[in-house]
């Protein structure tokens, strides 16, 4: 598959960049797809949600009142579940939501992403960039020439592109990152992936 290369200003340098058929061009696996988001959004939560069980309250351990005569049920303990202030049952306990994926499957649920995004039409290659220092006005510059200031996007960077990317950190639509960062979740989770010419062989090499 043969795609233009765009400079910053958004015209065509004139060159083609060919993205791999293995990468770009395969057939979506969407179940893979979606147990790498899942996992992806599993490891983001933090798990540390905790409730007291009755074990774990504040108060008497008397009987609160005579077992038998009267007229209601028994109670022992005024920190049982049934009471107002008391612990409670199979209460939510701190715990790890991440499980294990195989390195296949995930390399396959992102070249799946990138294949689904390809046939959008969603990809736009450009070639290498910087910046002198960090500019927010630079990165947006870059974007409306490019089309897609108001769509969500990312921008895969070389290995190496720090003034781009605190460029870009201030941007709740757009996020920079290196080609080793690639997930399937961000790919999906962006209207337009931006591809930088030297990031492609970095992607290409760990996902065929």
């Amino acid at each position: 598959m043969e795609v233009a290369v765009l400079d910053i200003k958004g015209k065509e340098t004139g060159r083609k960049a060919q993205l791999s058929d293995s990468v770009f061009a395969i057939e979506p696996n969407e179940h893979a797809v979606y147990l790498d988001v899942k996992q992806y959004l599993a490891n983001q939560r933090q798990g540390t949600h905790k409730a007291k069980e009755r074990a774990e309250i504040s108060g008497s351990t008397r009987k609160i009142k005579k077992q038998k005569g009267t007229g209601t049920a028994r109670a022992g303990s005024i920190k049982s579940p049934i009471f107002k202030g008391g612990g409670r049952v199979f209460g939510p306990r701190p715990r790890n939501y991440g499980f294990k994926l195989n390195k296949n499957l995930k390399r396959l649920a992102r070249k799946s992403a990138l294949s689904i995004k390809a046939n959008d039409k969603a990809i736009i290659v450009v070639e290498d960039f910087s910046f002198d220092t960090p500019k927010t006005k630079n990165f947006i510059d870059v974007l409306k020439a490019l089309g897609i200031d108001s769509k969500k996007s990312l921008i895969v960077l070389g290995d190496s592109n720090k003034n781009v990317y605190l460029s870009s950190r201030n941007l709740k639509s757009s996020e920079a990152i290196s080609s080793s960062e690639l997930s399937t979740y961000k790919i999906l989770n962006a209207k337009n992936i931006v591809i930088l010419e030297g990031s492609l062989e970095g992607i290409e090499s760990k996902l065929s």
